[in-house]
């Protein structure tokens, strides 16, 4: 240790102040940390190479800069965004097209109509990948609140713990229980029990979103806790908990979300189908039905979405600041359509206002008072450019859905839905527009929450692992992004293969056992004859 510090005392000679000061801050956590974890040395060794060896090539250079100059903290929160962006998409679709595939299958068994069959035959195969990547996904995020996050998995754990924990009781066991039946009972069990089966799958989708949301809305606005001396918080009230102030809005515009990304990624099929006057049959079924969702579902997701901001007024009224780019507290405050926000200097550029509407949209007062970022102090305000332009790209991205959604209903009471070659573009165009805006919408919650992991009670700056290095942090990450890019992009990939392969034919005749005794005592004497 003495000749550490030797070693670190030499190299400040011959460095600038700002590098003395770097160096002297990172030797100084080396120490301590090695101290504490004498195991780490061998990493950090990797870390000494690339930060202070001169680089050989460009990607050298590249990792030490990253490695040296950003924070573990820094580091840690674009490793989980990065991890839960990935991850977020899959559940979502999956809620979604669950639900779809009930209704489908309902239909089928309804009309006996074989295109039904065809579509649900084709989906499930696109529905098996995006769970299996969900689930992949969704792993990867629990070891991080454990490497990258011990503190804060310390201080809320008896909180969050259950919480994750009820959804994997409830939800992930029942939809792992009959997801096998969904997927490879076709023709192996009864028709009625194969739609049981995927109505649980469905169901079991809804149930794990209700504890997530739980759970992460309980950070949004915590509740029904009390802090203990050694800092953990404890839970005196589930109720509270569970169903806190955001959890019921969130919840619900959560599942509009999700079925509004599944709606126009089905539509988006249909129309390219159409466009290239393949399966018709199908493709007029898939547009139709996404047609019905998005014209009721995005307009009431604009209501849901208004009473949600309401409640984050209520709340988190420095989220709605940074939403709004609103720097000084305004009565009859305008609506910012655009503006670039500048942190630094506390003022938006280029601003383009609607009078009085943002008083309007949040208080529902042309004069209603609305406050600005200036009433918090600058280390308790979240990031107002992340936040004001996501909140944008959500927005807008909805009202094209209502659009859409609008314009499609209405050409189909005209009867050329079908036929309308620039409405299906316009539904390919839109085809990624679900997804797109359900992760601004993320952006918005989350970002927006900063500084703290738990509003108002722990910071995101005591929520990190205490020995957590940069070097760490940052060859893991780059080890996501690198395998991330491999297995969904070869997800990705085979999904777009099932669909430029296109929809199967059912056959003509198709066998389902029936569940009955006497129909099973048949079977099992007709196979003994046989043999």
């Amino acid at each position: 240790m003495l000749h550490g510090s030797y070693h670190t005392l030499t190299r400040m000679i011959i460095l600038d102040s700002k590098k003395r000061e770097r160096l002297l801050d990172y030797e100084t956590r080396l120490m301590i940390v090695q101290l504490r974890h004498p195991n780490v040395f061998c990493l950090q060794s990797c870390y000494d190479y690339f930060a202070h060896e001169q680089p050989r090539s460009t990607i050298f250079l590249f990792i030490r800069s990253i490695m040296f100059e950003l924070h573990p903290l820094l580091l840690a929160r674009i490793q989980f965004a990065f991890t839960i962006s990935f991850h977020i998409i899959f559940p979502a679709f999956t809620i979604g097209l669950a639900s779809f595939l009930a209704v489908v299958e309902g239909l089928w068994l309804k009309t006996h109509n074989n295109h039904f069959q065809d579509l649900y035959k084709f989906w499930i195969k696109i529905f098996a990948v995006a769970f299996g990547m969900g689930v992949v996904s969704g792993v990867v995020m629990s070891y991080q609140f454990g490497t990258n996050w011990s503190l804060f998995s310390d201080k809320v754990g008896n909180v969050i713990g259950p919480l994750l924990g009820f959804e994997v009781l409830t939800a992930f066991f029942l939809e792992a229980s009959f997801l096998g039946i969904m997927l490879f009972g076709w023709g192996r069990v009864s028709k009625k029990m194969h739609f049981s089966a995927t109505c649980i799958v469905a169901l079991g989708t809804i149930i794990s979103a209700f504890w997530i949301l739980s759970a992460n809305s309980w950070m949004q606005t915590p509740q029904g806790f009390e802090v203990l001396p050694d800092g953990r918080l404890y839970p005196t009230d589930w109720l509270k908990i569970i169903f806190n102030p955001s959890f019921p809005y969130r919840f619900i515009h959560m599942l509009t979300a999700a079925y509004l990304t599944t709606c126009f990624f089905i539509g988006g099929v249909g129309s390219f189908y159409l466009l290239k006057k393949k399966y018709i049959p199908h493709a007029r079924i898939m547009l139709g039905m996404a047609t019905l969702l998005a014209a009721i579902v995005s307009p009431l997701q604009l209501i849901i979405g208004d009473l949600h901001g309401l409640n984050t007024l209520k709340y988190q009224p420095a989220k709605i600041a940074a939403m709004e780019g609103i720097w000084d507290t305004e009565k009859g405050a305008g609506l910012r359509v655009f503006a670039w926000p500048d942190s630094k200097k506390e003022m938006n550029h280029f601003e383009l206002i609607i009078p009085k509407l943002s008083s309007l949209i949040l208080t529902h007062d042309l004069n209603g008072e609305v406050k600005g970022l200036k009433e918090w102090r600058v280390e308790d305000r979240p990031s107002v450019f992340l936040v004001f332009w996501s909140f944008r790209v959500m927005v807008g991205l909805g009202f094209l859905m209502i659009l859409m959604g609008l314009t499609s209903a209405l050409s189909y009471l005209r009867g050329n839905l079908f036929n309308n070659k620039y409405l299906h573009i316009g539904w390919i165009i839109m085809l990624p527009s679900g997804f797109i805006a359900l992760l601004a919408g993320w952006f918005v919650t989350e970002a927006g929450r900063q500084p703290f992991t738990v509003y108002g009670v722990v910071r995101t700056s005591h929520s990190v692992t205490p020995a957590l290095l940069g070097a760490q942090v940052a060859w893991s990450l780059l080890a996501f992004v690198i395998m991330y890019t491999f297995v969904f992009g070869a997800g990705g990939y085979y999904i777009c293969k099932l669909i430029a392969k296109g929809i199967p034919a059912a056959k003509d005749t198709e066998i389902f056992y029936d569940h009955s005794k006497g129909i099973a005592l048949v079977r099992h004497t007709s196979k003994k004859e046989v043999l």
